[in-house]
């Protein structure tokens, strides 16, 4: 008997139990190996920061690292440092958080993990007591020894308010600290490398959210919890803000040298006990408005079940906050600590404007009062049948029944037109659906919000122009216009296969409607899927589709003058369209398409994996700031006209290759369903939304994450490469082969 047959015989003798220990015993071990597989990165960064070099700063000397980026594209001619730091200045990255269920891991059992990963570190330190690492091992001991007690799965699916405290709980624990630490150094580095530092209001990273405002497909998430993690999100914000303005007030006890704006500024507070210290003075204002901002948000959260969620601070403490004013926008916070940042500056204390202060303000600019803005997302179909609702009540007509022309010619009408389409405060007596109220109630519930608090409305599975305008009207109806200046910019999805090969028309139809362009201000953003399109056409086909669609949407867009932002909708794995060579992946999108702006989701697991630590997240936005700075000075591969013939040939092969076996094959969704645990994975209390968005639908309305999620278990990893292989080792000719050949040596 072979080694593997023994195997095989003594795993069929377990018993249930055992087969679970077993099983527990496998999990635990590779969740250990990943925490030392994080400590083992954190030591490489760590080497690679330290290794001696002709160029010097305090960022790793690696290619995907700014310090690399930036030696190399001036040892290749590439850019000059005037042009490299133009470029710094002026991009942005903004990473979107969402709640997408890929993290089965609880965040007990994380917090543990990480804990780990920080004890090995630890272990490692040439300046150990015995005493001492004897403790820590033992330590060790007792974590793993408790993990192995946890329960490893939720037994309740979690709110969507819970998802969002564990997407804030990311930002309060990690980036809060890791976002001024990464700028320090980028700062340092660009001081050394650019011989210029960056200005105090430059910063390339931004963050946002979908959690508690993803309505696709997931019932659970309904206008009240929208608002509820709106005011949650403000109220930790705001706490985090009067942590550091304690801590300030203790560091700027300065009671000589300041600048007329600062004595101008402090003199407007009068009920103040520091009358010679005035950053004090100030300082202690701003406390007071943020203790009534905390004490607001409360008071809106007080009958909702967030007690939990609430931490102790020193709020109570501050005597005098009833008679101040909320903080409401950055700017509030943010014009006062540029007077005293100026005051100490021109005033000899240059190097304590460069503490505190100035990460506070680089955090304000990052995270804002409100954490992050709040994307929403919701279909298109629940604005048609909101309109069609409409339009029935007011006896026009049925608007789902209309062509596209009759909806375009009907939505700008009303658009320009100045009187409401509907009166909203009689909302509740039109007799509408309840799930057109549910709709209508989101634009309410945003139309309430301070815009800095909104981010991108998201319509997923856009397929017109009449998507677009038909959410434009609804937030006009609502009093949210380019005039009141609390429009949410409209971001349309499209992530099937059809839908991104008509998107390009999509916007030049929308583009040719002046009044569009206006209300937009002359910026577009678009959203591609990543993961639904690999689902509906196969790996290949949807990859080259969002590279044509791409370079096509931004042609249109550079015809009538616009600027396009793309946003990315990326997952973790390769079939979700995701890439462990983060930044090479951005150098390779389609040329004329990034231009400095790039937005991009973080989703489940990557989260933790990209974030789970200062330093890990530290690299992360190093990556990402890297990748779009090199980007602006690549010289792209443009493909010939043999290629575009070569791909959508292998395309076209590769996805009728997937569809004839995932859509036609009448043995395969048996033998998904048998072969995968696709059943049990729907089960899991993994994330609040449902694995199907119709739940009574089969494999066609299932989720790209389950999909990719069931085939993962079985380590087939279809969605990956199903249809690759038909399209690329067809019966092709030599020439053909040769083409592959040179298309791929010259894009390397």
């Amino acid at each position: 008997q072979t080694t593997l047959e023994r195997l095989v015989k003594s795993a069929q003798k377990l018993s249930a139990p055992d087969a679970l220990g077993v099983m527990r015993t496998f999990s635990l071990a590779l969740n250990l190996v990943n925490a030392a597989e994080v400590h083992h990165r954190l030591r490489v960064i760590r080497e690679h920061e330290m290794k001696p070099d002709r160029s010097v700063g305090p960022l790793p000397m690696t290619e995907d690292s700014m310090r690399g980026t930036i030696d190399a594209l001036l040892e290749k001619g590439l850019a000059t440092p005037d042009e490299i730091y133009n470029q710094l200045t002026k991009q942005t990255v903004e990473i979107v958080l969402t709640a997408h269920p890929t993290e089965v891991n609880r965040r007990t059992n994380l917090k543990k993990y990480r804990q780990i990963t920080e004890l090995l570190a630890y272990l490692e330190r040439k300046d150990l007591h015995p005493y001492e690492r004897t403790e820590a091992m033992m330590d060790l001991r007792r974590k793993i020894s408790s993990l192995w007690g946890s329960d490893e799965i939720r037994r309740q699916k979690p709110t969507p308010q819970q998802e969002a405290f564990g997407g804030i709980a990311i930002l309060e624990s990690v980036a809060w600290d890791a976002v001024p630490a990464y700028m320090r150094k980028l700062d340092a580095q660009c001081s050394v490398s650019l011989h210029r530092r960056l200005p105090v209001n430059a910063v390339p990273i931004k963050f946002a959210s979908w959690i508690g405002g993803d309505r696709d497909g997931n019932p659970n998430v309904t206008p009240e919890v929208t608002s509820e993690v709106i005011n949650l999100q403000r109220l930790r914000a705001a706490k985090l803000y009067l942590a550091d303005m304690n801590k300030l007030y203790s560091e700027l006890a300065i009671a000589s040298r300041f600048s007329d704006d600062m004595i101008a500024l402090a003199n407007t507070i009068t009920e103040s006990k520091d009358k010679r210290e005035k950053y004090r003075r100030v300082i202690g204002h701003l406390r007071k408005r943020l203790v009534k901002t905390i004490k607001e948000c409360e008071s809106k959260l007080a009958d909702q079940q967030w007690e939990q969620y609430r931490s102790e601070d020193s709020s109570s403490s501050i005597a005098g906050w009833e008679k101040v004013e909320p903080l409401f926008e950055a700017e509030e916070l943010a014009k006062p600590l540029r007077v005293m940042y100026d005051s100490l500056v021109s005033t000899g204390y240059e190097m304590v404007a460069d503490g505190l202060l100035i990460d506070v303000m680089r955090r304000l600019a990052v995270f804002g009062m409100t954490l992050v803005p709040l994307d929403i997302r919701e279909e298109s179909t629940r604005h048609t049948e909101a309109l069609d609702a409409i339009t029935r009540w007011l006896g026009i007509g049925s608007y789902k029944e209309w062509d596209e022309d009759a909806r375009l010619s009907f939505l700008q009408s009303e658009l320009a037109n100045k009187r409401p389409l509907f009166r909203v405060s009689g909302l509740y007596q039109m007799g509408l659906d309840e799930t057109v109220i549910k709709t209508l109630r989101v634009f309410q519930v945003a139309a309430a919000q301070k815009p800095e608090s909104m981010g991108a409305y998201v319509i997923s599975q856009a397929q017109t122009a009449s998507d677009v305008l038909a959410v434009m009207l609804l937030q006009k109806s609502f009093g949210m216009t380019p005039e009141n200046g609390n429009m949410m910019r409209v971001s349309p999805l499209f992530e099937t296969l059809d839908d991104l090969v008509n998107a390009p028309g999509v916007l030049e139809t929308l583009f040719s409607i002046t009044s569009y362009v206006g209300a937009v201000k002359g910026r577009q953003e678009v959203m591609v899927g990543y993961s639904d399109s690999a689902k509906d056409a196969g790996r290949l086909a949807a990859s080259w589709a969002l590279y044509e669609s791409q370079e096509k949407m931004a042609a249109v867009a550079k015809k009538h003058g616009i600027e396009l932002t793309f946003f990315h909708g990326k997952g973790g794995t390769v079939g979700r369209g995701g890439n462990p060579a983060l930044y090479r992946a951005i150098l390779s999108h389609p040329p004329n398409t990034i231009n400095g702006r790039f937005r991009v989701t973080e989703q489940g697991e990557m989260i933790t994996q990209n974030f789970g630590s200062p330093a890990i997240a530290e690299r992360t936005l190093d990556i990402y700031t890297a990748a779009v700075c090199r980007e602006a000075f690549t010289k792209h591969v443009e493909p010939t006209k043999k290629w575009r013939q070569e791909m959508d040939r292998i395309s076209e092969v590769s996805c009728n290759d997937y569809r004839q076996l995932v859509r036609e094959e009448p043995r395969f969704v048996p033998y998904f369903r048998q072969a995968t645990p696709e059943l049990e994975l729907g089960s899991l209390n993994i994330g609040s939304r449902p694995a199907k968005r119709n739940p009574k639908g089969g494999v066609e309305s299932l989720r790209a994450i389950p999909w990719q999620f069931a085939w993962a278990q079985t380590r087939t990893m279809l969605p990956a490469w199903s249809g690759v292989g038909a399209g690329l080792a067809a019966k092709v000719c030599r020439s053909r082969t040769d083409f592959l050949t040179d298309s791929f040596s010259l894009s390397h």
